[in-house]
């Protein structure tokens, strides 16, 4: 892969993931692995410009239907597309209906930049989503083989171990933290050809005492409370955290930081 590329503009188009769930900034608003990643590319590259068409909560099937077609007509150097997460930790997942949706979506953003990049979605440990966990790799060889198809680099963020470490997400459990997205943004800055900035982010941070079990049963019974009831509420009534939320960012224009 050539080093130190010039890519002049970046779309990002996906799920809570992408939009920087939960890199929380002091505003309120979310930063996240996609806006750092256009940060260091404008950086190098005087014009650069950046679009991020991810809304929390979104399906393959909704990411298809309103984003693809607005990213691909962005004729943007680079088009990172994370999808189909969502879909697999439903209820009831049609993978062969989801494999369709995105093979649709790559098909449609491959030929409409000069560098298309995939990703194996990072998987934290705990309980909550072994259950899940054998559709996630499903998703994931799919993602390996369209990427290998039509010539898109792939993310493998699943491999690492520093990114299944619960010190690296949100107390929701289910989104980055924002040393997890610094991490994210480093791994698909490598992949692009960029010189390193931190050969290490695979590696796990070092070790610390684990918390004691009462404090231990006390944050579990705070996030079945705040995050994961909700969330299986959502799951079942069909209802989105996105419902209704615009894109963070809609238009390829400059980045300014």
């Amino acid at each position: 892969m050539q080093t130190n590329p010039t890519y002049s503009s970046l779309v990002a188009v996906g799920d809570s993931f992408t939009e920087g769930m939960s890199d929380l900034l002091p505003d309120g608003s979310y930063r996240g692995w996609a806006d750092l990643l256009a940060g260091r590319m404008a950086a190098v590259t005087p014009g650069f410009r950046y679009a991020n068409l991810a809304v929390r909560g979104k399906l393959i099937q909704q990411i298809l239907d309103e984003q693809i077609d607005v990213a691909a007509a962005m004729q943007a150097d680079v088009i990172t597309l994370v999808g189909g997460l969502n879909d697999t930790l439903r209820p009831k997942c049609d993978m062969v209906r989801v494999r369709d949706l995105l093979t649709e979506a790559v098909e449609r953003l491959a030929p409409a930049c000069k560098q298309l990049v995939l990703m194996r979605s990072p998987g934290r440990q705990g309980p909550v989503l072994e259950r899940f966990r054998p559709r996630m790799e499903e998703l994931f060889t799919v993602v390996d083989e369209l990427a290998a198809r039509h010539g898109a680099v792939v993310v493998d963020l699943y491999g690492a171990p520093s990114l299944a470490d619960p010190r690296l997400w949100d107390v929701d459990r289910l989104h980055l933290a924002a040393e997890g997205h610094r991490r994210v943004a480093e791994a698909v800055w490598q992949t692009l050809g960029y010189d390193p900035e931190d050969t290490d982010w695979r590696t796990p941070i070092p070790a610390t005492v684990p918390p004691r079990w009462v404090a231990r049963r006390i944050a579990d019974a705070r996030f079945a409370r705040q995050h994961l009831l909700p969330w299986i509420g959502r799951r079942l009534t069909g209802r989105s955290s996105g419902d209704g939320l615009p894109p963070k960012r809609p238009d390829l224009l400059p980045y300014e930081h």
